[in-house]
């Protein structure tokens, strides 16, 4: 069932966050997948109920409204993805090999799902950035200042499809949200040199876009994506032993060791972060110099597979350092003054499906709460 995105209301305290949320949600346990099929596919409705839930009767006075994933267009997914595979895919003419090498049988409902996955995270991105310029205009004509303008946050209760590649797919992704989301972004709000000493007017464009990959396993069909393009900066944080195809090269990969406790995890993602922010993958200080932003817009592809519990992940991470992880980045994002997309990324429970779904709601949960205290502070 096609579901329309219902234009957005925005106010200075308002998030939105995106999931796929059609009514065929509850088939998605049953009918979507066959019986006994390793993906956990029913967690994205048992997420977004608690992320929903937890966020309703919060007593946080910042408001989120919840709002359903609209369906990627042949067009947006042209951005990124090669015409031929999109077209054999949503008609139903992949291979066999193919489709096993995506890891999910093909069925129109499916190619819904698909849709809907890239569709969010297009959604929120432009949602987002949409809301950082009306700000921006706001505040400038106001006072000349753009404030907390940076401060607008939006999410997707799905997606984080990294290992899709230009045209195959692998690791259960078709098509790679994120990449689509950040080359729309970039046709739609182009950076335009300017020499103007207003922070405001040096903010309506998008100059670079990060990618900030935590899930267990590289991003890999990301850095193949935007492999030398210098607009789109990936970074991957994962366990060394878990690559199940070919190693990409992202801008700046960092391997961890299987078993990897929260220590050196927490310790070495800050170290990272701190010297992206210092030398923002360039060999100079040049956007520093002329007072432009290292990054313009960040999205953070938040896999909870690093999970102890974890059935395909590798690593030790706790909860609490998983919670630690996610604030991390939300602080890099609120020095970097740029918006900031939140992705669902890989999970994948044993038995008992409770640590990961729980480290999953906890993503969102905890960056609303992050930013209803960075608002009530401002």
């Amino acid at each position: 069932m096609l579901m329309t995105l219902l234009p957005p209301i925005w106010v200075h305290q308002k998030v939105t966050i995106y999931g796929p949320i059609f009514p065929y949600i509850t088939m998605m346990s049953g009918k979507l997948m066959p019986p006994g099929h390793r993906f956990p596919m029913s967690k994205y409705k048992k997420v977004r109920k608690a992320v929903q839930s937890h966020i309703n009767n919060s007593e946080k006075q910042i408001q989120c409204d919840f709002r359903v994933s609209p369906l990627a267009t042949f067009e947006q997914l042209s951005t990124t993805h090669c015409p031929e595979y999109i077209e054999r895919y949503l008609s139903g003419h992949m291979t066999d090999a193919e489709n096993r090498n995506i890891g999910f049988p093909w069925t129109l409902q499916h190619v819904n799902r698909t849709l809907s996955s890239t569709g969010g995270t297009v959604a929120a991105a432009c949602d987002a950035y949409e809301e950082y310029i009306r700000r921006c205009n706001l505040h400038q004509n106001n006072d000349g200042q753009t404030n907390n303008a940076h401060l607008c946050w939006s999410a997707h209760v799905a997606g984080g499809t990294h290992h899709a590649f230009r045209d195959y797919g692998e690791g259960f992704c078709i098509f790679s949200d994120i990449a689509v989301a950040a080359n729309i972004l970039l046709q739609k709000f182009p950076h335009q040199s300017t020499t103007t000493t207003d922070t405001a007017a040096k903010s309506k464009g998008i100059r670079r876009i990060l990618i900030i990959d935590l899930d267990v396993h590289q991003g890999n069909g990301n850095a193949a994506i935007f492999q030398g393009n210098d607009k789109v900066k990936t970074f991957s944080v994962h366990c060394r032993s878990n690559y199940f195809s070919k190693k990409e090269e992202s801008d700046l990969d960092i391997e961890l060791p299987a078993g990897c406790t929260d220590d050196t995890y927490l310790s070495t993602l800050k170290h990272w972060l701190r010297r992206i922010e210092e030398h923002p993958f360039d060999d100079n200080n040049e956007q520093g110099k002329q007072g432009q932003k290292p990054f313009d817009f960040i999205f953070y592809q938040a896999g909870v597979d690093i999970h102890k519990d974890d059935r395909l992940g590798r690593l030790s991470i706790s909860q609490e350092g998983i919670s630690k992880r996610n604030h991390l980045v939300f602080d890099f994002a609120i020095r970097m003054r740029a918006p900031l997309v939140i992705c669902m990324g890989g999970g994948y429970p044993r038995d008992d499906w409770a640590p990961i779904l729980n480290a999953h709601a906890g993503v969102y949960i905890e960056a609303h709460q992050y930013l209803s205290s960075v608002l009530e502070d401002a």
